[in-house]
Formats: structure tokens, C-alpha cells, sequence
């Protein structure tokens, strides 16, 4: 595992998927075309509830189990897959505060520590990436079967004792497995290769312009104006058919707000993963732009610096870097390499580290919002971010999103691999 440099990076760029197909990386002429996409949907979705309104409980992936596993997770199984896991193991769950346009509410769960939490493991912002909840929630419940039966887990090559279980519980764990329940309800009965969530306020009737796309719908750097003007429309878009939609404002929808509130309620939370896939990367802060460690007064804060914000190749003598101290870039850097060489060690398929500004600039995504909240508001936490890109697609035009069978079971073995390593070294580097 290496962490690629910019040069390299660069080059990636115009190969990785990150989240979107090839012709969605031109900006504001972004537009969808449902109908060409529909097609093959890879792995079957459920049907049913297989956790039977909770009286039975997930057992996931490193401890063994495998046949729950046959079909993708419904909207509905993941509330009810917790609910098996307060059965189960006496878990806490929550629900969020603000329900999403079509009425849902948000389920998430506190496991481990001893009443801090100091991870934040968020899954399905984008509804498209499929197995992006089963890994979050079969994740959990790995880490509770292991600890409740003595047992290590096992993901592909990689294998981790009891010991690493119960130091990884240790840490606390604050999970939302899903949260853009519409967005995914739509993509799973649909097959349309759906991102976005639901929201048909700037539609204007158009079905093609519903939905916001909530990781560029965070309050980091969201208005158009604190970016250069020739990436502007790059890094987020103001048309509403575009699949980058930042919406009508910072923290518009239920959704990242339900996010926010996670954030500000679990005031101990130092690490912060959000799940995406198919790019086969570890991405860290900051994605506004090169990482710089020398000029502090260089922020998303300053708008002096408007004009330039956002272009990586940018010269010398006009170079605009996002400041992040010496110690910061180091752990981060640490962490998430650690997190990508567990996910290539335990199938063999090679994940990349890297800052995200180099797959390509973006604004008001989680993972900056939620490490940029201590340089806004210093009484507030510092939260090392992570988007993490699992899979490599299904070579399918209409949605290489939804992976195969073989890809299921390789992406859950990556990510709960990565999972656990992450929370190790969460504890190694720190959670105060």
C-alpha cells in the first residue's frame, strides 16, 4: 500500500469512479438518463424481512456466517437488524430528530466504550452504492458476536484476536449504517442507478432533477463563491439535474442535518468514516484543496483567497493550500493507511491512500465538514475524516455501482477488515 502522489494521483483521477460515472465529472451540464441506465442490477435485494422484526439478530461475515448474506439489505432489514441486535446483545439504539422528505426516520446505534464515543461510522449517503449499510451493520454485529462468544473474526486474509476485538469495542462506536433511506428505498425498487436523495423541491416537475446529492450538501466551503471560478461548478452544482446538486443551501436536507446533530450530540467522537464506493481508495482531509502544513492564515475560512481555492495544479507563486498542522496530516495519514492495507491485505485487490483533493476537488462533503468544525468553532471536537471507497465496479455501463455476488462478499471482507484496523489504530493514535 502506498500513498500516491499528486503527480500519480492526478492520473487516477480520470480512471476512478469515486462515487460518479465518467461523463457526471463535467460539472453543471451533469444530467441523468434513467432509462439508460436500467439494466443489470447485480446482486439481488431482498425480499422479506430476514431478521424477522427483530426477533432474530445479523451475524455477519468475519465471525462465520454467510447466510444471511444471499441478498442485498432492504431499507427496512437494517431497522430491523438492529433491533435484533438489542435483542441480542443489549445494544442502544436511536433514532435522528428529522424525518426525510418522504417521512422516514433515521436509525442508528452505540455500541462498546464505557459511555464515551469516539467513532462515527456513517454508511449509504449515496443511494446507489450498494452494500454500503450491510457492511456497517454486519460490521457491528461481528464485533458483539465476538465479544459475547470469546472469538477473533476472520475477513478473507486478514484476522483479528479477541483481544483486537475487544479493543476495538473499546473505543465506543456510534453507528448510522443508512442514512439516505429514500434515495436507497428508490435505487433498490427502481434499478436506476439513483445517488441523490428524494427531495423534489427544485424539480420543478422534471423527474430527472429530484434530489440533492447530500455529500455536497454540507456546511464546508458550500457556497459557490469561496471557490475558483473555473472549477465553481466542478466541485458542486447549482443545477438541480445534476447529479453533484448541492441544493438550496448548507444543511438544506434532513438528512446532513440528522448528520450534524450526531456530530453535535456525541461531543467525544475524534474519528469519522463515511462509506462510498467504487474507487478502491482510503481518502483523507482535506478535499478543498493541497494539503499544506506551513501558512495557517491559508483556511476555507479566508476569502482572500476565493479566487484560487481549488485548483490542485495551480503555480507557485499563486498556490492555494488547505492548512492542516505537521501532527494532524501524520495521524490521519497513519490511520488511513493502516485502514487500506488491511482492506488489500484480506482479499489481495490493492487500495489506495490518498487526500481527496487529488480524485478530484469537491465542496460540502461530510468528511471535511466534520474535520472543519474545530477550525470554524474551536470549543468544538476534532474529528479526524475518512471517505472510503470500496469495490471497483461491475464493468456494467448501466450502474457499475451494484456489484456481483463475488464482489458483495469481497467489498464486506475489505471494509470490515478496514474497520477494524481503523478503530485499532483509533486507540493506538488517540481518541481524546
Amino acid at each position: 500500500m502506498k500513498i500516491t502522489q499528486a503527480s500519480n494521483v492526478l492520473l487516477l483521477a480520470g480512471l476512478a469512479s469515486s462515487c460518479l460515472l465518467p461523463e457526471e465529472r463535467a460539472g453543471g451540464s451533469i444530467r441523468r438518463s434513467l432509462n439508460r441506465r436500467q439494466g443489470n442490477s447485480g446482486k439481488a435485494i431482498g425480499k422479506g424481512d430476514r431478521f424477522n422484526s427483530g426477533n432474530s439478530f445479523p451475524r455477519g461475515i468475519g465471525s462465520g456466517n454467510a447466510t444471511d448474506m444471499t441478498t442485498i439489505l432492504t431499507v427496512s432489514e437494517v431497522t430491523t437488524g438492529l433491533q435484533g441486535l438489542v435483542k441480542e446483545y443489549g445494544i442502544e439504539t436511536f433514532t435522528t430528530p428529522y424525518k426525510t422528505y418522504e417521512g422516514r426516520t433515521i436509525t442508528g446505534a452505540k455500541v462498546g466504550g464505557s459511555g464515551a464515543y469516539h467513532i462515527y461510522l456513517n454508511g449509504a449517503i449515496h443511494a446507489r452504492e450498494r452494500g454500503s449499510h450491510d457492511s456497517v451493520l454486519y460490521f457491528i454485529s461481528d464485533l458483539l458476536y465476538a465479544q459475547k462468544h470469546g472469538t477473533g473474526l476472520t475477513y478473507g486474509k486478514k484476522t483479528y484476536t479477541n483481544a483486537d476485538v475487544l479493543k476495538a469495542l473499546s473505543t465506543g462506536i456510534v453507528v448510522t449504517p443508512l442514512i439516505n433511506p429514500d434515495g436507497v428505498n428508490y435505487d433498490q425498487t427502481t434499478n436506476s442507478c439513483w445517488r441523490k436523495n428524494r427531495n423534489p423541491k427544485s424539480s420543478n416537475g422534471n423527474a430527472n432533477s429530484i434530489g440533492i446529492d447530500l455529500n455536497r450538501n454540507f456546511d464546508f466551503a458550500w457556497d459557490p463563491k469561496k471557490w475558483a471560478s473555473s472549477v465553481a461548478n466542478e466541485v458542486a452544482s447549482s443545477s438541480p439535474s445534476s447529479e453533484v446538486y448541492r441544493g438550496t443551501a448548507a444543511f438544506s436536507e434532513p438528512e446532513t442535518q440528522n448528520m450534524k446533530y450526531i456530530l453535535d450530540t456525541y461531543t467525544k467522537v475524534r474519528w469519522f468514516i463515511d462509506l462510498h464506493s467504487y474507487a478502491g481508495d482510503v481518502l483523507y482531509s482535506w478535499g478543498s484543496d493541497t494539503d499544506q502544513t506551513t501558512q495557517p492564515y491559508k483556511n476555507f475560512l479566508n476569502s482572500t483567497y476565493d479566487s484560487i481555492r481549488g485548483i490542485t495544479s495551480d503555480s507557485t507563486t499563486t498556490r492555494y493550500g488547505e492548512y492542516i498542522s505537521a501532527e494532524d496530516l501524520n495521524n490521519i495519514k497513519t490511520a488511513g493507511t493502516r485502514f487500506g492495507n488491511a482492506m488489500s491485505t484480506s482479499t489481495g485487490r490493492t487500495y489506495t491512500v490518498m487526500q481527496s483533493a487529488y480524485l478530484y476537488p469537491t465542496s460540502g462533503a461530510s468528511d471535511d465538514y466534520a474535520f472543519s468544525r474545530h477550525v470554524a468553532d474551536p470549543t468544538k471536537n476534532k474529528v479526524y475524516s475518512y471517505t472510503v471507497e470500496f469495490g471497483f465496479g461491475n464493468n456494467q455501463a448501466s450502474c457499475p455501482f451494484y456489484p456481483t455476488d463475488a464482489q458483495y462478499t469481497s467489498n464486506l471482507q475489505e471494509t470490515n477488515a478496514g474497520f477494524i484496523e481503523f478503530l485499532l489504530a483509533a486507540a493506538d493514535i488517540g481518541l481524546e
